[in-house]
């Protein structure tokens, strides 16, 4: 990840991820935040989590969420300016032993590790998530902030000059 220029588009930008941030809300409307290791096809990204955790009780009562993906401290040039982009999306809960949750694991598998996909399988309150995007901005520096667009939500597009210097220029 430590390109000094900027990607092309997000799904550039998100090659060596392996892993996103997301915020949900809780019972109370609160923001929660953590994180989990996801795969992402075509437009949407899929975690795969335990009921036990908090944010995945948080999904099911509410089915949205922000997803944040931020360059690595140790690998960016000016810690005020990291390579960053958010994606707020709404969230679904693919059914247990469907031909397309075999299928979505069978993805995580090749991205991760077979046997920790396997595991998890087998202590059955895991699920996959999948996230569609409704939402979505970048920013790659000092004045170089964007809308994410696109069929996909991977295309930066330029913001639209709203009269505003922005940065002191």
């Amino acid at each position: 990840m430590g390109r000094s220029i900027m990607a092309k588009d997000l799904n550039e930008f998100l090659e060596d991820f392996k892993s996103l941030s997301m915020s949900t809300i809780d019972e109370k409307g609160n923001p929660f935040s953590s994180y989990a290791p996801f795969i992402k096809i075509e437009d949407k990204y899929y975690v795969y989590i335990s009921l036990m955790a908090k944010h995945t009780t948080n999904l099911k009562n509410k089915n949205i969420c922000s997803l944040f993906f931020v360059e690595d401290e140790s690998k960016c040039l000016n810690i005020f300016a990291r390579k960053r982009a958010m994606v707020q999306c709404n969230s679904n809960v693919i059914k247990q032993d469907t031909k397309e949750e075999i299928d979505l694991l069978e993805q995580f598998k090749i991205k991760f590790d077979d046997g920790m996909i396997t595991m998890l399988k087998g202590m059955k309150d895991f699920h996959v998530f999948e996230f569609t995007p409704f939402y979505g901005e970048a920013v790659f520096g000092f004045g170089k902030a964007y809308n994410l667009g696109g069929k996909d939500f991977s295309q930066f597009v330029e913001r639209e000059n709203t009269g505003t210097k922005g940065h002191g220029k």
